[in-house]
């Protein structure tokens, strides 16, 4: 018998079993079982009125068992699941009340990849393999010795990274795109905002409105942008390509070009699609911190999605757009920038999402990646620069 056919073997005759998660040591048992769910409180001294997750090994699984979540809330878990998270969502069916603690309108959700449980269909309730508010096991010989000879089942899976999951708060995702972090853990605050943020913030039905509320001089930037690559060229890659409006001016000044687009965001894509001409236009999901499309291109155009990046970040993809680059091809690139004078910052962003780097800053890692750059445009905490591959 395998380790996945013994764990759900024990777990559907009720009974306990000590396995090693993606992060700690944990204990699981069936969360519809009221005398198991009541003997693994029992045994961790825990409180019933304290609430306790339920883990899926597949995130279809929770999907599927959760129909009531709605369609912002489902793709929030897809962005940060598999992995070490665990999300409070809505609970109005009540389901696994057990679970739930004092409040089964909320519900406590972990889905992991774990090769040892690979293929084990039901869900688990789930709680680290400690007395109530001890140290989190990362080794089996962690897990006090009463519990580890009360269990069913001891799965041992070696020493493990010992951080728990965070946790975060995805009630108001839905209705207003808001969550929040409840308990710091394995995954940082950072990736989390790039994860949870754009899906939702970004809507492509009313991006343009908003961005130009936001961003008082965004067409005169988009027509910087354009501006900037000449006349003439023939093939050309946009980066972040949202609903399509660099893309557009700058097809506009090259009537003979093709162009491919990549934006991460599906929504939006679908909007540059119907307001790009088909025969000229690839549009493509991908993320700008990923490999980039096969080049050569003749010129590659950014508007308004480099400032995601970390300085880091921007220096690795200014050297991957160098790569794809004909010789003396052309990178533009319109954004927000950290200006010399604080007082000229206007833009708004959200921390942790959003990280301009310096005009100076940037312009010496194009170098550093093979590129000649030169500011074509700026105007306060916006700037546009042409950079040429040497």
């Amino acid at each position: 018998m395998t380790g996945s056919e013994a764990f759900e073997t024990c777990i559907g005759a009720g009974g306990l079993v000590l396995f090693p998660a993606d992060t700690v040591y944990g204990l699981a048992c069936d969360p519809e079982n009221r005398f198991a769910v009541e003997r693994l409180y029992l045994l961790k001294r825990r409180s019933r009125d304290k609430p306790s997750a339920v883990m899926f090994f597949g995130l279809g699984d929770a999907l599927a068992a959760l129909p009531e979540l709605g369609d912002r809330t489902r793709h929030a878990m897809s962005r940060v699941m598999p992995g070490a998270v665990s999300v409070l969502v809505p609970n109005p069916a009540g389901r696994f009340a057990l679970a739930c603690g004092d409040d089964v309108s909320t519900l406590g959700v972990r889905v992991v990849s774990l090769p040892l449980l690979a293929g084990v269909p039901r869900p688990v309730l789930q709680s680290s393999a400690n007395r109530a508010g001890g140290p989190d096991p990362r080794r089996l010989e962690d897990v006090p010795p009463l519990l580890r000879a009360a269990v069913d089942l001891v799965i041992d899976g070696g020493v493990l990274p010992g951080t728990p999951s965070t946790v975060i708060d995805l009630r108001r995702y839905e209705e207003e795109g808001e969550w929040s972090l409840v308990r710091a853990g394995a995954v940082g605050e950072r990736e989390l905002t790039e994860a949870l943020h754009w899906p939702y913030h970004f809507d492509a039905s009313t991006y343009t409105q908003d961005i130009r509320t936001d961003v008082a001089a965004y067409d005169v930037l988009q027509d910087e942008v354009a501006r900037a690559t000449g006349h003439g060229l023939g093939r050309i890659l946009d980066l972040g390509t949202g609903t399509g409006e660099t893309a557009r001016r700058v097809l506009a000044r090259h009537p003979d070009a093709s162009l491919i687009g990549i934006d991460e965001n599906a929504q939006m894509l679908a909007a540059a699609r119907s307001a790009l001409p088909p025969e000229r236009v690839k549009l493509c999901a991908g993320r700008i911190e990923e490999p980039l499309p096969e080049g050569p291109f003749d010129l590659v155009t950014s508007a308004l999605c480099v400032h995601h990046l970390d300085g880091q970040g921007k220096a690795e993809l200014f050297a991957r757009v160098r790569d794809v680059l004909v010789p003396g091809g052309l990178f533009v690139m319109g954004d927000v920038v950290v200006p010399d004078d604080p007082a000229a910052a206007s833009t708004p962003l959200t921390p942790g999402y959003d990280r301009p780097s310096p005009l100076a800053d940037q312009l010496g890692w194009l170098v550093d990646a093979g590129l000649s750059p030169a500011v074509t445009w700026q105007d306060g905490d916006l700037a546009v620069v042409a950079a040429q591959r040497v």
